[in-house]
């Protein structure tokens, strides 16, 4: 080495063949260039602390794959089946594993993999021959295992785009080749397993070896792809092959049909073709007609069994607020005359309110409401007593005064809230007297066979508009928070989604394609090198499958229509169902 002079410290190097990577804990490891993130995780995990179930990395703030080579110094984390994106990683893979070893047992079958379940598995249904007996699963299962067991190369290729349409047209895929009509980059990767080559949207695992959580289960023509959910750890949930959630999501499979559309390749072409102008009107009237539907089942309940009270509940961003004045709606064209209470008006006093574990206030919990006092006042209401509600003023953080209200012959209170299927929200109230209703935006529309889309991703970006247009939120502020808005859910909703009487899919088979123009300039504007840029950059590689409305073809959405709530335009927004004024 050579001295410059101009400082001790400074001197001529000879190029460094080797790159080093910093661990959370502050260890520092050395390797070959190109070393992959796995041979660094398995030496972290040998050397220093054992880690398991290891799905990805988080290099210098991007999310990798474990086969990336590293080429620089760079900060790694690890990314882990239990979280998010480790867990995507790790279900996109497992579709891999099984379209591969289904295609070694049985040639010529097509699986469709169609939706998630609540419970942690994937529907599948073959769509080209009956479906597989008990002893062809069981042999599929096994199949599955021994390739796992054999911890088999999953290889990664960027081919030209050219020749990933000709693979996918001589194999008659026509999912893949209606997806990528919408391509504007010239190459594609593809990742090949046993010799069969597919695309999937998304990083996957290196090996089958890393794939030892699953199992198949038979149910209802098809076949359950089960893996275990984040916040079991690697354990299985016995699967309710009859629930609530699967009805809906068939009822959803009925809809499409009936539109004639399968998935994203096919909203594609009605877009450019023009043809959407009737799948959207098609859409919006299935909506009226379920919405008609819930309705009828009300005041059939009112006057068989003496309903007086209606609860709303789901997830955030499934459209609760427009669904429930269009209920109000079709309540009235039925002959009964909605009430509302607002729940929030019903949360104790500020230093009342129970705390998380960070010791934040959290207002999700059941016992930030007065539930003595709401169960008090509906009860005086079903009576027919006049009622002094309560305003809770978020200034204060106290409850005061608010309207006097009273019911008239044929009205029916309406409550919407996260607490609302939660027997432990109105135990003074008779069962009988009550309707449940569960509402999440439920979508079937895949982005191909074998690559879904996430019901949970397409309530984000109804959030993520929303939350911009009328929040003044930036998109980093609601990715930021959807960790805690999904904890919520899950204590909260989830647990108690088949004690609803009723349940209503919100999700439009055309509203991905009017949320992409508002939704990417906003995820456009995430820092990269953050967090939420991981969130947003995955985003928006699924938007970019997604043809966009025109403006024009946005007009023909109607102004009632439930999207409205999160792309604006909304002739709902100012309507306010059975609000009773002080007389």
């Amino acid at each position: 080495m050579t001295n410059l002079g101009i400082t001790h410290s400074v001197v001529i190097s000879e190029p460094r063949q080797t790159v080093r990577v910093t661990f959370p804990d502050g260890t520092v490891l050395e390797g070959k260039v190109s070393t992959t993130i796995e041979q660094f995780m398995n030496a972290y995990s040998e050397a220093v602390h054992p880690m398991k179930d290891v799905m990805g990395g988080i290099l210098d703030g991007r999310l990798r794959e474990l086969g990336r080579p590293v080429t620089a110094d760079g900060r790694l984390e690890p990314v882990y089946l239990r979280d998010s994106d480790g867990g995507r990683i790790y279900r996109r893979s497992l579709v891999m594993l099984m379209t591969a070893a289904l295609d070694g047992l049985f040639p010529d079958a097509r699986v469709n993999v169609r939706y998630a379940l609540p419970e942690g598995g994937f529907y599948c249904k073959l769509t080209n021959r009956p479906a597989l007996n008990t002893d062809e699963l069981a042999h599929l299962e096994n199949h599955m295992r021994a390739i796992v067991a054999a911890n088999e190369p999953i290889q990664k290729h960027i081919v030209p785009l050219a020749e990933a349409q000709k693979l996918f047209v001589g194999r008659d895929d026509d999912d893949k080749v209606r997806l990528l009509e919408q391509r504007t980059r010239k190459t594609l990767v593809l990742y090949t397993l046993r010799g069969r080559q597919d695309y999937y949207y998304g990083y996957m695992l290196p090996s089958t070896g890393y794939m030892q959580y699953f199992r198949l289960v038979s149910a209802d023509g098809g076949f359950i792809l089960q893996y275990p959910r984040r916040e079991n750890g690697i354990e299985l949930e016995p699967i309710a092959l009859h629930s609530k959630i699967g009805a809906i999501f068939r009822q959803a499979d009925e809809w499409l049909d009936k539109m004639d559309i399968e998935d994203v390749g096919h909203l594609n072409r009605m877009i450019r073709t023009d043809r959407v102008h009737e799948l959207i009107l098609v859409a919006e009237a299935l909506h009226e007609q379920q919405i008609a539907t819930i309705a009828q089942s009300i005041v059939n309940e009112h006057s068989q069994r003496g309903v007086q009270l209606v609860l709303i509940a789901g997830p955030s961003s499934s459209g609760k607020t427009t669904f429930s004045k269009r209920l109000a709606i079709q309540l009235l064209a039925q002959g009964l005359r909605p009430f509302t209470v607002e729940l929030d008006n019903y949360f104790v006093n500020r230093e009342l309110t129970p705390r998380d574990t960070d010791g934040e206030y959290n207002f999700e919990a059941l016992d930030a409401i007065n539930r003595p006092l709401f169960n008090q006042h509906l009860l005086r209401l079903m009576n027919g007593e006049a009622v002094q509600l309560p305003r809770f003023d978020f200034h204060t953080g106290r409850s005061v005064d608010g309207r006097l209200a009273q019911l008239k012959p044929n009205q029916i209170i309406i409550v919407e809230g996260i607490h609302g299927l939660n027997p432990g929200l109105v135990p003074d109230i008779p069962t009988e007297k009550i309707f449940r209703i569960y509402i999440s935006a439920l979508t079937t529309l895949n982005t191909d066979a074998h690559n879904r889309t996430s019901t949970t991703d397409l309530r984000l970006l109804r959030r993520i508009a929303r939350d911009a247009r009328h929040r003044g939120y930036s998109a980093t502020d609601t990715i930021q928070r959807w960790p805690s808005v999904r904890r919520g859910e899950k204590e909260n909703i989830f647990p108690y989604q088949d004690y609803a009487d009723a349940m209503f899919n919100s999700a439009l088979a055309y509203e991905v394609a009017s949320l992409r123009p508002l939704a990417e300039p906003l995820l456009l504007q995430v820092e990269p090198g953050t967090r939420p840029h991981i969130e947003a950059n995955r985003l928006l590689s699924f938007l970019r499958w997604v043809q966009p409305l025109s403006p024009e073809q946005s007009q023909v959405i109607p102004d009632n229509s439930l999207l409205r709530e999160f792309i604006g335009g909304s002739s709902l927004h100012e309507y306010r169902p059975g609000v009773m004024h002080d007389e």
